[in-house]
């Protein structure tokens, strides 16, 4: 047989396929979103907070290894992103996974996916009003102001543009994409110049003696090189975010693969790639977790106002992980109460066509992480971080197990996978769920962090338990499948 007539075969509908159900959730959005954007998102996603501002502790604490982690890190996170898209294209919806898990893992899949995920962008956008803040006090016109007032500003000003419309959304992050990765390769192409000629940095002639010369690829063991794998996972938090937006573009069939496959070159050359010069440009005791180690290597150098203009970008790109935390739990929120397992107001939708209820719920726990840069100025960064590391890594492995179950139906003939696949269904969902399960169990060698956010894993499970007692009833409820409300 002909492999186009294999293509054929294998694209043509199973006679006991059947059409894939809808998600009451979905009503309602506008298609604004246009293919431009859907691939900046994709790019925002790949580059943000955790590479501009968590790289500089991370190579602190494990050297040049570093690289490697984001490499291992970054090959997992694909496959993950692959296995969304497939599911996307089998049925775009901007409940994502959170839908995929009410269909393939029954309504309890998708109480806990929606939820963890939630965990995870709320206590992310803490992380991401801290590091507003943190790079604000870089300018010392700032440093009188409280670290929180810098914080509450940023939420305010990020939380009135995203209620404003998708298609506002999907142009701030097509500018905010812009910068970075114009930031991100003109540092690499000053990088490329410092090595080439040889140009001191910070007194130190950059290439391979800055690695050799102070401990080699592992200057403190393997292991803080472990330790740092959760928060490498939480620099790519926003990969999945292709999924969401995907349910209000027009033509997520010609957008999301394109988005999806560009995603490894993307990890590959940006972090990578930039870690990989950050490590032969200084040694890693000179980074520190409290400035990006962009704005370090650059006011090393000496180059006028360098340091402050890097700064303004990582500032941006702050803004940018804020921006989509808000956009993305607001529509994963209201699939959720359309089903009884959200709050009813979280399904409330603006005349723009915004579901607002949710993004306002979202903001309300940014607010607390007012008050923890208050209480804590100097860790409320790295206590969030842990925290939305075990959302993230939760969200992913509920992705992985809801296209196991996708690919097994599909073997029955019960659904039809599109042409777009992961490859080498089911070992590389397998693989990747433990080592994303490892990497939770690792983080129990760090007494100081690690170890104090594994223990917060039961107490997550009974909060979850109890939501779900006090929310059962409802689910599913026909009344909680009405029209969506329009305010």
């Amino acid at each position: 047989m002909s492999k186009d007539a294999v293509d054929t075969a294998q694209a043509a509908p199973h006679p006991r396929a059947a059409a894939a159900p809808a998600d009451a959730g979905d009503a309602g959005y506008s298609k604004d979103l246009k293919a431009r954007h859907i691939n900046m998102i994709a790019i925002g996603g790949a580059i943000g907070t955790g590479l501009f501002l968590g790289a500089g502790g991370r190579l602190h604490n494990a050297g040049p290894a570093l690289a490697l982690a984001y490499l291992v890190c970054g090959v997992f996170a694909f496959f993950v992103v692959r296995a969304l898209g497939e599911l996307v294209l089998y049925r775009p919806s901007s409940g994502s996974f959170v839908s995929y898990a009410r269909e393939f893992l029954g309504e309890k899949g998708a109480y806990v996916a929606g939820w963890m995920y939630f965990l995870n962008w709320s206590t992310t956008g803490i992380a991401d009003i801290t590091a507003i803040a943190l790079y604000t006090h870089y300018w010392s016109f700032f440093t009188s102001i409280p670290q929180w007032v810098l914080a509450l500003i940023a939420l305010a000003v990020v939380l009135a543009v995203n209620l404003i419309s998708v298609k506002i959304f999907g142009e701030m992050e097509f500018w905010f994409a812009i910068v970075k990765v114009a930031t991100l390769v003109g540092f690499m192409l000053i990088g490329v110049f410092l090595l080439a000629t040889r140009h001191e940095v910070g007194g130190r002639t950059p290439g391979l003696s800055v690695i050799t010369d102070h401990g080699g690829l592992l200057p403190h063991g393997v292991m803080p090189v472990v330790l740092v794998m959760q928060g490498v996972i939480f620099a790519y938090a926003a990969l999945e975010l292709v999924g969401v937006a995907a349910g209000e573009t027009a033509e997520p069939e010609k957008v999301v693969p394109r988005a999806v496959n560009s995603i490894m070159w993307r990890v590959a050359l940006f972090y990578v790639g930039s870690v990989v010069l950050l490590a032969l440009l200084l040694p890693g005791s000179v980074y520190s977790a409290d400035e990006s180690p962009f704005v370090t290597v650059l006011s090393k150098i000496g180059v006028p106002a360098a340091g402050d203009v890097m700064n303004l970008v990582v500032l941006t790109a702050a803004m940018s992980s804020l921006n989509s935390g808000l956009y993305s739990t607001g529509r994963i929120l209201r699939s959720m109460a359309m089903a009884g397992s959200a709050p009813k107001f979280t399904r409330v939708m603006s005349r723009s066509q915004v579901p607002y209820g949710g993004i306002l719920l979202t903001c309300g726990v940014c607010v607390l992480g007012v008050g923890l840069n208050y209480l804590m100025p100097s860790q409320a960064f790295e206590i969030v971080l842990n925290v939305a590391s075990l959302g993230i890594v939760s969200t992913w492995v509920i992705i992985m197990i809801c296209h196991l179950v996708f690919v097994r139906r599909a073997r029955a003939g019960l659904v039809q996978r599109p042409s777009f696949r992961l490859p080498g269904s089911p070992v590389t969902e397998i693989v990747t769920i433990v080592f994303l399960l490892a990497v939770l169990g690792l983080m129990w060698n760090d007494p100081e962090v690690g170890r104090k956010t594994v223990l917060l894993i039961p107490v997550i499970a009974v909060m979850l338990v109890a939501g779900w007692f006090g929310v059962r009833r409802r689910v599913g409820q026909p009344e909680e499948r009405r029209a969506p409300l329009t305010k």
